[in-house]
């Protein structure tokens, strides 16, 4: 019920996601609503690519490191329960994770976080990058939370491009350039 649930969310987010658009566009100005299918395309492609990471690569490693690593030492004894229990939490975390950009944009947009902070603050996103993965990691191993925090710090970086674009000192000074 759960492995239907989950692929229920992925394949129905685009419908769903329409219906919320349907319900905010008329409390929107125009120069609002271009942000949407943007908005909209970005958080589908960014949550979908999370996922088929966490299927791809992510569940594959903990599944090894549990199953093959443990075993020397452990009989495994993995109910059906556990193992759909660990997948959801995979693939719905990742799926979470490689939303940040569209988070970054957000702040950036309203000025909370600009690039400068961002990469100023670089080591400290680091160190919170390896906190968040140690605690989403289900796993006790070094070699999956450095898997979870690889795409975290690649996103980060993303993100910083992101708030470059979008900051509103940016767009102000783009605005204030003489066309040439």
């Amino acid at each position: 019920m759960k492995i239907a649930a989950l692929a229920g969310l992925f394949l129905t987010s685009p419908f769903v996601l329409y219906q919320v658009w349907m319900f905010i566009s008329p409390g929107l100005y125009r120069r609002e609503k271009r942000y949407v299918v943007p908005f909209m395309v970005s958080t589908i492609a960014l949550f979908a690519t999370g996922g088929y990471f966490g299927y791809r690569v992510v569940y594959p490693q903990v599944l090894h490191f549990l199953i093959v690593d443990f075993s020397k030492q452990f009989q495994p004894m993995i109910t059906i329960s556990e193992y759909t229990s660990l997948f959801l939490s995979i693939i719905l975390g990742m799926g979470l994770i490689f939303e940040m950009p569209i988070l970054i944009f957000f702040l950036a947009l309203m000025g909370i976080v600009s690039a400068g902070f961002m990469w100023k603050n670089f080591r400290y996103a680091i160190l919170l990058i390896f906190i968040v993965a140690a605690i989403v990691t289900p796993t006790p191993d070094v070699l999956s939370m450095c898997i979870f925090a690889a795409p975290m710090i690649a996103l980060y970086v993303a993100s910083i491009a992101i708030a470059w674009v979008v900051h509103p000192a940016q767009r102000r000074a783009r605005k204030e350039k003489p066309s040439t």
